[in-house]
């Protein structure tokens, strides 16, 4: 909850800092920049897998590891990590695509968001498959 709670706070408040927002009303930074509210709408499968996983860590808190909620909720982690790839790949494309200097720093961070999410496709598909 509170990494879900600290992401969501800082996804509010960093634009304020960025350097075409310093000086830019609420409206303007919010309404004004698409790939800003595209990546807010990325964000949901994030923490929707974030609320899976607690769910998957007090069913195992609970000793009841292997009912078919916990099946369920590896199934969603699964997904949501594979849309947020899909997210991230088409995030991509924005940033290539743009008119921006600096690309490589951005092109960086989707590779390492895409590797992480990958992995926990893969670990949620594995234990998807031990589970009856």
């Amino acid at each position: 909850m509170l990494i879900g709670m600290g992401a969501l706070a800082l996804m509010l408040w960093e634009p304020h800092l960025e350097g075409r927002n310093a000086h830019a009303t609420l409206f303007e930074i919010y309404f004004n920049d698409p790939f800003l509210a595209y990546a807010y709408i990325a964000s949901i499968p994030f923490f929707a897998a974030l609320y899976q996983a607690f769910k998957v860590l007090g069913y195992a808190g609970q000793n009841k590891v292997f009912p078919q909620e916990a099946v369920r909720s590896l199934r969603i982690i699964k997904y949501c990590a594979l849309a947020i790839i899909g997210f991230v790949a088409v995030g991509e494309v924005f940033i290539i695509m743009g008119d921006s200097d600096d690309r490589a720093g951005g092109v960086f961070m989707g590779i390492l968001i895409t590797f992480g999410a990958f992995i926990i496709a893969a670990a949620a598909a594995k234990f998807e498959r031990m589970l009856p």
